[in-house]
């Protein structure tokens, strides 16, 4: 059983402070680890874990308030999903109690994402952590919009057309990491709501290609994001929703360029291969365009892949070109 704001001055003080930098917590996703003690979650889906042993686990996690919003974060306790929790101005959160005194794995997801505010973690209470066993041999990042970002996905809490917008955000039960977890593999979502290739739902921009660097996928940090040993066996890329959509009217839009659109994808998905030399790269088309939409996109995309598969086999012609060369004695 879970909690949100723990209030209680007794029932935690028979356990032991963790601090986060200690190598038994592993970490997940768009993080700034500027102060190792203080790490900030940042992006939809970022999570650590870690395993703890006892009956009852507390977590300190601050709730940076942007613009006056709040986080929510997700508990999964032995591989089991608990629920989500609403950040308030506590910094401390009971987690689990009544549990058997043993082992137990621990997920902290960050529910909501980028837009929103960090989170950040100052340290968990409990009896003892041992090292994490669970790792990843596969791995997948999600690059996307307010899909790949969990939007509108939970209202367990908040009915639709209710409460603020992101109050339905829920990343841990969004796409990508429902089938990453049926693939036994580590996912990494590098997502915000409304955000395109070369425009965005309601304005020119910010476009993915432009935050992506960034670890709060915005255009005003100074944080590159560190992907310490994230290193993805798998990029899938699902945007362009975005860039076909009419807006809001909130300013002057005109008809997509296919040009720049096919153009601007071409040079973030060489970004992308530059940032992962060997892993496979999948551009998806979106679940929310219209049959005509969803043709045009998959003929964008084709030229894409086309274009990527030539660029690949030059690299690998020019770089055979002098082996051939040796090998024959041919000048």
């Amino acid at each position: 059983m879970f909690f949100s704001p723990d209030c209680s001055r007794t029932s935690s003080k028979h356990l032991s402070l963790f601090m986060p930098d200690i190598d038994n917590i592993r970490y997940t996703g768009r993080i700034d680890f500027t102060n190792p003690q203080k790490p900030k979650l940042s992006g939809a889906g970022a999570h650590f874990e870690l395993k703890f042993r006892g009956s009852a686990c507390y977590v300190f996690l601050k709730d940076q308030n942007l613009y006056n919003n709040f986080n929510y974060f997700a508990i999964v306790i032995d591989d089991k999903y608990q629920g989500r929790i609403k950040m308030s101005n506590n910094t401390k959160y009971k987690i689990a109690e009544n549990l058997k005194d043993t082992l137990h794995n621990l997920r902290i997801c960050k529910a909501t994402e980028a837009q929103i505010g960090y989170v950040e973690f100052l340290g968990i209470l409990c009896n003892n952590i041992m090292p994490c066993e669970k790792s990843y041999t596969r791995k997948i990042e999600f690059i996307g919009n307010s899909i790949t970002c969990g939007m509108d996905l939970d209202i367990s809490g908040i009915p639709c057309d209710s409460g603020e917008w992101f109050d339905q955000h829920n990343a841990y039960l969004a796409y990508g990491p429902l089938v990453a977890r049926q693939l036994n593999a580590d996912w990494l979502l590098s997502s915000v709501s409304g955000i395109g290739i070369t425009r965005s739902w309601n304005k020119p921009g910010p476009t993915m290609p432009q935050v992506y660097e960034d670890t709060y996928l915005g255009t005003d940090s100074i944080s590159l994001w560190d992907r310490r040993d994230y290193t993805t066996d798998l990029a899938s890329i699902c945007l362009g929703q975005n860039d076909f959509s009419k807006g809001d009217s909130s300013y002057d839009r005109p008809a997509l360029d296919s040009a720049r659109f096919v153009n601007e994808y071409i040079r973030f998905a060489g970004h992308i291969r530059d940032k992962y030399p060997y892993a496979q790269i999948c551009c998806l088309t979106s679940p929310m365009l219209d049959e005509k939409e969803s043709a045009t996109m998959s003929n964008y995309l084709s030229a894409v892949i086309t274009y990527m598969k030539e660029v690949k086999d030059e690299k690998m012609a020019a770089e055979l070109l002098p082996f051939y060369k040796q090998v024959m004695n041919w000048q």
